[in-house]
């Protein structure tokens, strides 16, 4: 593994712990954690098409794979879509892909980014603190782990209110606090 593989899952598993987890801004990400259910995927090329390469194999992956083995992936792209837009925009790649192999409705791609901005909001706001990663990253999931997370959580609806609620709360001095930025340059 190289050093630039081994820091950005470094630094996704500690943005796991200390935001996702840590805030629980994801009910569900604890139980898959701490059973280790999780894989963790670095794309280091600057090439989307490498990406959508290892986003193919890693659905294909998760289809031939036990749920109690791997419940579902992480790809990070440290040195790919800087930009939010253009990372915004490559989402239709993936969704292409998942498409492509027939997937929809038994996996969906969630997206992180380190600049990731709601609509209708001001780049800034720390409400989109709920969907920034370290680097830009694919999370890969399981309809059926999603549609069992949400049957055993009353309350699913309300989980996005709940984060942003946190999240202004904490304010960006609080979330810059937590250290979950990435600690090398996409290119580095």
């Amino acid at each position: 593994m190289s050093a630039l593989e081994r820091i950005a899952i470094e630094d996704t598993q500690h943005w796991l712990e200390a935001a996702v987890i840590g805030l629980n801004l994801c009910p569900f990400a604890k139980a898959v954690v701490v059973k280790q259910r999780i894989r963790y995927r670095v794309c280091a090329s600057d090439a989307p098409q490498d990406l959508l390469v290892l986003l193919r194999e890693e659905l294909l992956f998760l289809t031939q794979t036990d749920a109690q083995e791997v419940e579902t992936t992480l790809l990070i792209a440290p040195r790919l879509l800087p930009d939010f837009l253009d990372f915004n925009d490559f989402l239709l790649d993936c969704d292409a892909v998942l498409n492509e192999l027939g997937l929809a409705g038994e996996l969906q791609i969630a997206d992180f980014h380190p600049r990731y901005q709601f609509g209708g909001t001001e780049a800034d706001d720390v409400s989109n603190c709920t969907n920034r990663a370290p680097y830009p990253t694919l999370h890969l999931l399981r309809e059926a782990s999603i549609d069992q997370a949400v049957a055993s959580f009353p309350d699913a609806a309300q989980i996005f209110e709940r984060n942003i609620e946190v999240l202004e709360t904490l304010g960006a001095e609080g979330w810059a606090k937590l250290g979950v930025q990435a600690r090398q340059s996409p290119h580095g």
